[in-house]
């Protein structure tokens, strides 16, 4: 049978997981597909960690460690969700060395209520980093615009960053321009540039997912022709924005220094409309220097039916900008339809967040009656 997961891995694009959980670290699941699937990194966030602390028993001896000693809701998340994300990234040592640092890396997000607040993003990401304490640790911030100096601000502490919900290429281009300047910062500061990584989460699915709906409410023959382009044409302009920013004096003088390409990384490409293929966010951006962060029903469908061909990124810049000429020429607001997924992301986090605590305060409750 051939192996498309190994293909994928093959043609220069990192394979993550987008879920982690106890279960997953205590289980073996996660070590078998670190072994069998090709994974080498692990994404998570408030929506995977409350999901995860409501369903089954696996948190149930910490949590009632953390009861008994009295400990505060904000404390006894810390430590319930710290102590997953060292875990695995203990599991995943050896790909790290491996991989001189590239891969083998395991993702955590601050609050996502301070998504609008740059000074205390900046003090938790540095804090999450400290109590993690992990060579392989990426701490997540938002690209609000906000969240923009608070990137600058962490990578300068030699802090390495995941920075996540980018929806436009537009953002992305000021997202590049703070790791550039976090690194100059982190230079000056005196850090080791070579220890610095980061990678830039561009959300996929969504995208199609709101100009589908913006489409078919326009309802024209041309607006429907378009639907499930977006996406891909969006993160293809975003690959093309990648290797025009990391080239010229600026970059070289940062290369020098052993500075890493912030490497652009593939979210949410879990397929949302049952009418495309499950593979399409995996099958249609294959390039290398990329990390495509699968949920695991995507990982084995891409195992499973998945069609690398290949590079199918370099070279359709022209091809995806044509894409959005049509879109904007049949009525679609793209800097509008980019606000939307912005807020709607941050909220959804934040939702997700008051449900972890709602969870772990009903758990530390229970365990001490």
């Amino acid at each position: 049978m051939t192996d498309n997961l190994k293909k994928l891995s093959d043609a220069g694009v990192s394979i993550w997981l987008d879920d982690l959980s106890r279960e997953r670290l205590t289980s073996g699941n996660l070590a078998e597909l670190i072994r069998d699937k090709h994974v080498v990194g692990v994404t998570t966030n408030p929506t995977i960690f409350a999901g995860a602390l409501s369903d089954g028993q696996a948190y149930d001896a910490q949590v009632r460690e953390l009861a008994a000693r009295g400990a505060s809701l904000t404390d006894a998340v810390r430590e319930l969700t710290t102590t997953d994300v060292r875990n695995a990234c203990d599991l995943f040592r050896d790909v790290h060395q491996a991989s001189g640092g590239v891969d083998g890396r395991v993702s955590i997000e601050v609050d996502p209520g301070l998504a609008r607040d740059t000074d205390a993003t900046a003090t938790e990401a540095l804090d999450l980093w400290k109590t993690v304490d992990r060579p392989n640790l990426l701490v997540k911030i938002p690209a609000t615009e906000e969240g923009l100096p608070a990137i600058t601000q962490t990578l300068a502490e030699g802090v390495s960053v995941n920075v996540t919900l980018i929806f436009s290429v537009e953002r992305y281009r000021a997202v590049i321009e703070a790791y550039l300047a976090g690194l100059e910062q982190a230079k000056a500061n005196g850090h080791d540039l070579r220890a610095i990584h980061s990678v830039a989460s561009f959300f996929v699915s969504r995208v199609d997912s709101e100009v589908d709906e913006r489409l078919d409410a326009i309802g024209t023959d041309e607006a429907k022709a378009l639907r499930g382009e977006a996406a891909v044409a969006n993160a293809r302009l975003a690959y093309a924005a990648f290797l025009e920013l990391f080239q010229g004096a600026r970059w070289e003088a940062l290369a020098a220094d052993g500075a890493n390409r912030q490497r652009p990384l593939w979210a949410s490409t879990g397929v949302k409309n049952p009418d495309y293929s499950p593979t399409l966010y995996v099958d249609q951006l294959v390039v290398s220097d990329t990390v495509n962060t699968m949920p695991e029903k995507t990982l084995h469908a891409v195992a499973e039916q998945g069609k690398i061909t290949g590079d199918t990124v370099t070279g359709t810049a022209g091809a995806a900008q044509a894409i959005y000429d049509r879109l904007s020429a049949v009525g679609i607001d793209v800097s509008d339809v980019y606000r939307t997924l912005e807020v709607e992301g941050v909220q959804k986090f934040d939702k997700s967040w008051a449900e972890l605590l709602e969870t772990v305060q009903g758990q530390l409750d229970a365990a001490k009656s």
